[in-house]
């Protein structure tokens, strides 16, 4: 969630940039306003679009951060026993645990929803006074005792201290306002501005299309009105604004001296529009980067993975310990997952050597076996499919039968790891379970756990059961 969060405030930070250095200062304001509103909902759903083609665009070795390239091992004699890596089962501890950030989050959430209908009910005050005009388009409302010109949707709220001068041509940029809703867009970046209230550039955003809504009805009144009085109007008449971001106010004081200026500018040539295709390399790179970030992640997970387990086998080598039949059997088995999967880490420590007469004793590699073994329930199935439905099953019998309550019973929090080695044998028996942990306890529970499974469909080799065997980390998450 966190790299999706950094990926959108990045993206919805190139568009702003884009905007603020190349388009700003342009006079195709309905375009403008089309960019303003689509950018940042395009940044939300820019971190999903992943189109693996564009993977190509940026070499592996790029990516991957690799000089090297391993070729595959070359077995003389017999071929080593390659175990089933199962995926990680993570054991989560039943008792209540508190997740920080999300009460942050949430309370961020609450305090904008406050601050909305505070200011909702600051407009809402508004609604309250008398209704001078009401046609199917427009409303007009007169505030007492004000100088006030704003609009809400299609409401227009007029100071009853304006002169009727005043009125005429505020209420032709208003108007302006109301048929092209405007206010719907304010609305819209008040909404993101509750979900993404941690995020500033959604109120940059609003900030930038409210001043734009203002070039835009002020363009539109200069058609029909002398620019000379439109600019006394805006520099004569005493301010009297409401704190309210989604309406649309007359007298903005921060806006007056840019919508002169706006108004003093020749209209954009229409070469100037050819800026607005930027947008279209801009994409490209995004869906590139998004692309080759997740193959990345997927990347550095793997090798993070396979890094701890080789780290293991180094230790003990250098620790004078001869390897266990099943250290050796789990290192040749990470070299065969580092080859299938071409993700080929920094070099490892010496293989350990397998026998000479091999050390087999009837069980046959994973990688080439026939039929993989099936929990109850798999036997229907084939392949991967066969060898999916084990897998799950596996992970959620442990998941159901591990005992939570070790956690509290041996004082442990945050993430432990448990690494378990088994057998299913000839007769689909689960036998020769270890594990390696940092508790014995952990041990024991994982071992009691996996020998408890019900007996299995064996795997078959040339229509013959034969022994398989497998790897299985398991992450035990205890609350603190």
């Amino acid at each position: 969630m966190t790299h999706y969060i950094l990926q959108v405030i990045l993206f919805q930070l190139v568009f702003l940039l884009v905007y603020e250095f190349m388009l700003k200062k342009e006079t195709y304001f309905n375009a403008n306003r089309a960019y303003l509103l689509l950018t940042p909902v395009l940044s939300l759903f820019l971190p999903f679009l992943r189109i693996e083609g564009l993977e190509n665009l940026v070499p592996t070795e790029a990516v991957q951060g690799i000089t090297s390239v391993w070729l595959p091992e070359v077995f003389i004699g017999s071929q080593p026993q390659a175990n089933m890596q199962l995926p990680e089962v993570l054991v989560q501890d039943k008792g209540f645990q508190v997740n920080w950030w999300l009460v942050v989050y949430l309370s961020g959430v609450l305090l904008s929803v406050f601050l909305f209908f505070k200011k909702y009910q600051s407009l809402n005050r508004l609604f309250g006074f008398r209704s001078i005009s009401e046609k199917k388009e427009i409303r007009i409302i007169e505030v007492p005792n004000s100088k006030i010109a704003c609009t809400f949707y299609k409401t227009v709220f007029l100071g009853d201290q304006l002169s009727e001068e005043e009125k005429q041509q505020i209420l032709s940029h208003e108007m302006v306002h109301v048929k092209q809703k405007h206010s719907l867009d304010l609305v819209f970046f008040e909404l993101l501005k509750i979900i993404f209230w941690f995020n500033p550039l959604v109120y940059i955003f609003q900030h930038r299309i409210a001043a734009l809504h203002e070039f835009i009805a002020d363009a539109s009144v200069v058609k029909t009105t002398k620019k000379h009085n439109y600019y006394e109007q805006l520099l004569n008449t005493a301010f009297n604004t409401q704190n309210i971001s989604f309406i649309n106010q007359f007298f903005n004081h921060s806006l007056i001296k840019k919508r002169i200026i706006m108004l003093q500018k020749s209209r954009s040539r229409s070469i100037a529009k050819f800026k607005f295709l930027i947008i279209v390399p801009l994409l490209l790179i995004m869906l590139t980067y998004v692309a080759c970030s997740e193959n990345s992640e997927e990347i550095r997970a793997d090798d993070q993975s396979i890094s701890e387990k080789i780290t293991e086998i180094k230790m003990a080598m250098e620790d004078g310990r001869e390897l266990t039949v099943e250290e050796k059997q789990q290192f040749f088995s990470l070299m065969q997952q580092i080859i299938e999967d071409g993700n080929y880490p920094p070099p490892p420590p010496s293989a350990p050597s397998q026998t000479r007469n091999g050390e087999s004793g009837g069980d046959v590699p994973f990688a080439v076996i026939d039929q993989v073994p099936a929990f109850e329930g798999c036997e229907k199935w084939l392949d991967d499919p066969r060898k999916n439905c084990t897998t799950q099953k596996i992970g959620d019998f442990v998941n159901d039968n591990f005992d939570t309550s070790l956690g509290e019973k041996l004082g442990l929090s945050g993430i432990n790891r448990v690494i378990v080695q088994f057998k299913i044998d000839k007769t689909g028996e689960v036998v020769d379970a270890e594990a390696r942990a940092a508790h014995p306890e952990l041990e024991a529970e994982a071992i009691r756990v996996v020998t408890s499974m019900p007996r299995m469909t064996p795997g078959e080799q040339n229509g013959t059961p034969v022994n398989v065997m497998y790897s299985l980390p398991i992450v035990f998450q205890v609350g603190e």
